[in-house]
Formats: C-alpha cells, sequence, structure tokens
C-alpha cells in the first residue's frame, strides 16, 4: 500500500463522493462495488426506504462485521497463545 494520499471519486447509488487515502485504487473500487451492491440489495427488501436509512443500514452492518471479525482474530490470537 502507497503512503502517498490519493484521490478517489466513488459513485454509490445515486451520488458521488470524493475519498481521500492511502489505499490502492482496486481496493477503492472494490469496496464502491460492494457498497453499491449491498445498497442495492437492501433497496430491494424494502423499497420504500430512504437513501440516508438505507446508507445508514450500510455503516451499522458493515460495523457489525468488523466487529464479529475480530472477536474472531481475538479467538484465533488467544488460541495461538495458549499452545
Amino acid at each position: 500500500m502507497s503512503e502517498t494520499k490519493k484521490r478517489f471519486k466513488a459513485k454509490i447509488g445515486n451520488r458521488t463522493y470524493t475519498f481521500v487515502g492511502k489505499s490502492s485504487m482496486e481496493h477503492m473500487h472494490a469496496v464502491t462495488d460492494l457498497m453499491n451492491k449491498q445498497l442495492s440489495q437492501l433497496n430491494q427488501l424494502s423499497a420504500s426506504i430512504s437513501y440516508e436509512d438505507a446508507m445508514v443500514l450500510l455503516a451499522f452492518n458493515a460495523i457489525s462485521d468488523q466487529l464479529k471479525l475480530q472477536g474472531q482474530l481475538d479467538q484465533i490470537e488467544a488460541n495461538q497463545k495458549d499452545e
């Protein structure tokens, strides 16, 4: 990963956002694609959901997944220390 910050324009849903970060363009495209896929799934499940509510649910789900993965990682690390 490069240490130079880059600007990245992403179209998420019906809006364009500019992000600044050190991640690769490939990573940023993958994140954008996954966000759009999950946003589309939320809209299919609830066609009347507002854009803002869908984005909040998307963020909530992402943080929930992150916490689950962190818990799994913590468990793996604890098991390795016990060995």
